[in-house]
């Protein structure tokens, strides 16, 4: 099978799709809720959704939660930092800091009126600042809320990079299992990435060119090709429910996820395919 081939292509759009559970296509549109999570992702279009619509939305949460600390990924949204046209006069500010603090940065310097909503407490922003991985992000979540004597919400978005928008969101559900009625969680990507395929301009076909084609957001600023496919194929053994995921068969780290078929084999091909031309 030649790469990238129209089937390969259609085989990453679909697991992609799927790791990015679009529950809630935008904050433009979305019902109001108690809380939103905002978990942080090297690709800043993500915030930038989400500070956008709070802005022009003053009534869509109560609480908003930036959240993460400093792990294994954070360098790559200080690089993302560093790199934006908008953001990259924060560069020398952001180095050491944990990822919820970096996402305050730029919403105290970029959005003046989304800073005004919460000084004159018509937002409460909370700040968790350990978590490490998806998993902590909803235990640390959960004790913040708690800590801050929040009332229990009844309606969660989750707002999480969207090659981990799924685990995020089985992450809270299961962080929340013991507590009746369970919130309403919800996933909102922002976006789903998507991958095209152009044709070579000259007789050799297999230079044929894979890039995303994600509608408002430019190449530069999405992941890099391979760190993209190595965190998709990451996620499917993850979610699965069985000795070696993180499902209640497994580590337990979340609520159980039903792989449809389609997936699993699509992966299952992509697995081949991907690892042969890296």
């Amino acid at each position: 099978m030649s790469f990238p081939s129209e089937s390969v292509v259609s085989d990453i759009n679909l697991v992609s799709s799927f790791l990015s559970c679009p529950q809630i296509p935008s904050l433009q549109s979305g019902p109001p809720v108690d809380v939103i999570v905002l978990c942080a992702s090297a690709v800043l279009a993500v915030a930038d959704n989400v500070f956008s619509a709070l802005q022009s939305r003053p009534g869509l949460a109560k609480v908003l939660v930036l959240c993460g600390g400093i792990g294994h990924s954070t360098g790559f949204l200080y690089e993302a930092v560093g790199k934006s046209k908008r953001y990259g006069s924060l560069a020398n500010k952001v180095d050491g800091l944990p990822e919820a603090d970096v996402l305050n940065l730029i919403l105290e310097e970029f959005y003046p009126r989304l800073r005004e909503q919460i000084k004159s407490s018509t937002l409460k922003l909370l700040i968790e600042n350990k978590s490490t991985n998806c998993g902590a992000n909803a235990i640390e979540t959960r004790r913040l809320l708690e800590h801050h004597e929040t009332p229990p919400p009844n309606s969660v978005i989750i707002v999480q990079d969207p090659t981990m928008s799924l685990r995020t969101l089985a992450s809270f559900k299961h962080s929340y299992a013991d507590v009746s009625p369970l919130p309403t969680f919800a996933a909102c990507p922002t976006f789903v990435p998507v991958m095209s395929v152009s044709p070579s301009a000259t007789a050799d076909q297999s230079k044929s060119s894979l890039h995303f084609s994600v509608p408002g957001i430019q190449e530069s600023e999405l992941w890099a090709h391979d760190r993209f496919f190595d965190l998709i194929m990451g996620e499917i053994p993850r979610l699965r429910d069985d000795e070696h995921g993180y499902g209640p068969k497994g580590k337990g780290y979340i609520a159980y996820v039903d792989i449809p078929a389609e997936v699993e084999d699509a992966w299952t091909r992509l697995k081949d395919v991907l690892n042969s031309n890296r």
